[in-house]
């Protein structure tokens, strides 16, 4: 087979190649770049970590946007000691491209070592950390905003917050994070819903999980998984050895095993989107690259098996 590796051509894939969705009225290619792993080296969201060389940082955000990454996940809760993903990405690409998208989250809080404070819940501490985006970033509106919770509480009382904020202008749309389908149905009742942002990935979570993939598609809600690589290394990183059928379909195509991950995640439906994270310029091309990735009707299969296999004991 032919490798569709960013090494096996003379000029880069771009991100163009994955295909586009549309987050509300705001079109963005499926490969997008999510800057979790970007302030600091190794583990993200703990208190010790080691910040990134800031250079290199804004090398990522810059190269990433030359290879037609449009859309951009960050949170003013993603930091090192020394380094701000907001702040970055500010310092990066402002003043932005008129069709760059940048989504960000609130809800989750750390304070100034690092250490997890308590989640926003009131409208006044969602307003707050809105306002806060709003300042890192340098704008005067958020794209879109995701409302991350934990727990199988109500989210009528955060969601109906920010759906004010989306009214007063300093929203342009909304989203949910972590959550279940409840949720989103609570969510819509209250306003529109553009995109979930859920923990999934090959060889991850259960068939009910699967299933509201599919629902979100249904809707023409963008679905955006997290730690579709890391899968469960979760903050720290992919870790353990890839399953050999992974290696299998990699090795056909000339490619790393995080390619094959990314390239099953978009698989899943037009409405999958992709916000893999990195520090490495290499592995953003790969990243980037795996929009490209055409499996077969067989791999699709054999990662199939794969998935219900690990998912079921998972």
């Amino acid at each position: 087979m032919t490798s569709t590796s960013s090494a096996s051509t003379t000029a880069p894939i771009t991100a163009a190649a994955s295909g586009r969705w549309t987050l509300g009225d705001l079109p963005v290619n499926r490969v997008g770049f999510g800057t979790m792993r970007l302030p600091q080296t190794g583990g993200a969201l703990v208190p010790d970590a080691v910040p990134r060389d800031r250079h290199a940082a804004l090398a990522v955000l810059r190269r990433a946007v030359d290879l037609g990454v449009n859309h951009i996940d960050t949170a003013a809760f993603y930091f090192s000691p020394l380094r701000s993903a907001n702040e970055l990405i500010n310092s990066a690409l402002a003043p932005y491209a008129d069709d760059l998208v940048i989504t960000t989250k609130v809800g989750p809080a750390r304070d100034l070592t690092g250490e997890w404070a308590a989640h926003a819940r009131t409208p006044e501490a969602l307003r707050g950390q809105v306002e806060e985006n709003l300042r890192q970033l340098g704008r005067d509106h958020l794209d879109v905003v995701n409302l991350r919770i934990v727990g199988t509480d109500s989210i009528a009382e955060r969601f109906g917050a920010l759906a004010e904020l989306r009214q007063a202008g300093l929203i342009r749309h909304l989203g949910l994070s972590n959550v279940t389908p409840a949720h989103l149905a609570e969510a819509q009742a209250i306003a529109p819903v553009v995109c979930v942002q859920n923990r999934y990935g090959l060889g991850m979570r259960s068939s009910e999980d699967d299933a509201f993939v599919r629902d979100c598609g249904e809707q023409g809600i963008a679905f955006v998984p997290f730690y579709a690589i890391a899968a469960a290394g979760g903050e720290g990183g992919a870790t353990g050895a890839e399953p050999a059928e992974i290696l299998t379909v990699a090795q056909a195509h000339g490619v790393s095993p995080a390619e094959v991950r990314l390239a099953w995640t978009l698989h899943r439906g037009p409405h999958v989107l992709a916000i893999p994270g990195t520090g490495d310029l290499g592995h953003l091309a790969a990243n980037v690259a795996a929009g490209a990735l055409r499996l077969s009707e067989d791999e699709l299969e054999l990662l199939e098996t794969l998935h219900r296999s690990a998912a079921a004991t998972g």
